[in-house]
């Protein structure tokens, strides 16, 4: 039988990562081709990339106006290549505001969408449900709460569990790590995710800078950047102190977590990684006024990070907006580290949020659902008309 062709698409690097450990569990299942839009994971998987997710990762709502025209090429792009291939299935990773759109104009020409990482309505616009019933025919929620979210609206949901449990895991412990990136393993490590969008490093970076020399004047901890694979370095390294101590690693992250003794986090995926990690962490998130006035009557949760979320209480401090300042991101990062009570209590929540994400084998347990419905579909194919359930 010829291979079974599927659409996969990302958006974003953290939808990449995922999508790409779910290319790998499909390829090592079944004999399919998979094609669609992704990165450089997606790539390394296996995947044919038609269209880089670099042209559509925007945030906000004057970013999204300014990249119309890389959207939109974006999706013509991928719904030619489903027209002529005709996959059994779309895969959608995520990153809603492109891939529900996507999926109306996939299901008008007979193609079947399958939601892998269910958005998070439940948080903000919770009447977008609406449209994954209507558009999808299975969707995928790492988290346990979702899964009743998402079957009271009637989508036909399973819980899989969180995709990086099991998955987290550092190469180098912290003396090695030291010694490989030159750091004194005696001094404070502070690592940086400030996010991989080019949006978000606008909105972090100047704050994270001038936090890091406060941070540094009073600790003389260093600091330890883990950039994205496709991190303009350059960017990056602009306007830092040439006086301070700063490593900028590639493809580390995990070892640049666990060498941590606190870390600034951008809210999203990193923030799940840095739980698993039990590291110590302030989450810090930063969008255009514009953006933030017209979001912020949308949301409907108490807290802004994924893991406070999921604690369901303050569990790491989340500095939001107005809050990211230089001022309350180094008094949170010397709280840390000079408050070994604080640690403690900081540890014994992240404790209770790794509980709470499952068990391992989230991605095997996607594959698997997304195999059962492409049997399902192949039975139903050359199932006697007479005979059709």
């Amino acid at each position: 039988m010829p291979p079974i062709s599927l659409l996969l698409s990302a958006g974003e690097a953290s939808g990449d990562m995922y999508a790409a450990r779910l290319a790998t569990a499909l390829k090592q299942r079944a004999n399919v081709e998979i094609f669609g839009m992704g990165g450089p994971q997606m790539r390394a998987a296996g995947v044919d990339i038609v269209t880089d997710y670099s042209e559509v990762s925007v945030v906000g709502i004057t970013e999204i106006l300014s990249h119309l025209p890389s959207l939109i090429r974006a999706m013509r792009h991928l719904v030619r290549e489903a027209e002529r291939r005709k996959p059994a299935f779309a895969i959608l990773t995520d990153f809603p505001g492109f891939h529900l759109r996507l999926a109306r104009k996939l299901k008008a020409r007979g193609i079947k969408n399958i939601y892998y990482i269910c958005p998070q309505f439940w948080a903000w616009r919770p009447w977008r449900v609406r449209i994954v019933r209507r558009r999808f025919t299975q969707a995928l929620c790492i988290f346990p709460f979702e899964e009743k979210f998402y079957g009271d609206a009637g989508v036909p949901v399973k819980f899989i569990g969180h995709p990086l449990v099991g998955a987290v895991h550092p190469s180098l412990d912290r003396p090695t790590f030291c010694r490989q990136q030159s750091l004194d393993p005696q001094k404070p490590i502070v690592t940086i995710l400030p996010g991989s969008r080019a949006a978000e490093l606008r909105q972090h970076l100047p704050i994270i800078r001038e936090a890091a020399q406060r941070i540094h004047r009073e600790s003389q901890a260093q600091f330890v950047l883990a950039a994205a694979p496709s991190a303009n370095l350059a960017t990056l390294r602009e306007n830092w102190p040439p006086a301070l101590p700063l490593k900028i690693v590639v493809a580390e992250t995990y070892n640049a977590l666990a060498a941590a003794d606190a870390a600034i986090v951008s809210s999203g995926t990193a923030t799940i990684e840095a739980a698993l990690l039990d590291v110590p962490m302030v989450v810090i998130y930063r969008v255009t006024p514009l953006t933030a006035l017209v979001a912020k009557p949308l949301v409907r949760t108490p807290f802004f990070s994924m893991v406070n979320l999921i604690a369901e209480k303050r569990a790491v401090p989340e500095l939001i907006q107005s809050d990211f300042t230089p001022e309350r991101v180094s008094a949170e990062v010397l709280r840390l580290l000079s408050d070994q009570s604080a640690r403690k209590v900081l540890r014994r929540d992240l404790a209770e949020v790794r509980r709470r994400l499952g068990p391992p084998g989230a991605v095997d347990r996607a594959a698997d659902a997304i195999l059962e419905l492409i049997n399902a579909g192949q039975s139903n194919a050359i199932t006697p008309r007479g005979n059709a359930k």
